[in-house]
C-alpha cells in the first residue's frame, strides 16, 4: 500500500473507495486463510494497518472540519 504521506493526498471520495477496497481485500484474505489457500499470511496484518491509516486520517479530517466550523462560529 502507501505510506500515510501519500494517503493525505487522496480526497475524501479517494479515501473511502480505497477503504472499501481494502476492506474487500481484508475478506479475500480471511476467506484463503480459512481455506486454507493464503500464501502470504504477513498480508492479513498490512491490509489491517492501511486499513486503519485510511480510517485515521478520515477522522483527523472529520474534526479539522469541526473545530474549523466552531472557529467560524465565534
Amino acid at each position: 500500500m502507501t505510506a500515510a504521506t501519500a494517503l493525505r493526498e487522496f480526497a475524501d471520495d479517494q479515501l473511502l473507495d480505497q477503504l472499501n477496497e481494502m476492506k474487500h481485500e481484508l475478506f479475500n484474505l480471511r476467506f484463503q486463510f480459512a481455506t486454507g489457500q493464503l500464501e502470504n499470511p504477513g498480508r492479513i496484518s498490512q491490509v489491517k494497518r492501511d486499513i486503519a491509516r485510511i480510517n485515521t486520517i478520515l477522522r483527523e479530517r472529520e474534526i479539522a472540519a469541526a473545530e474549523a466550523a466552531t472557529m467560524e462560529d465565534n
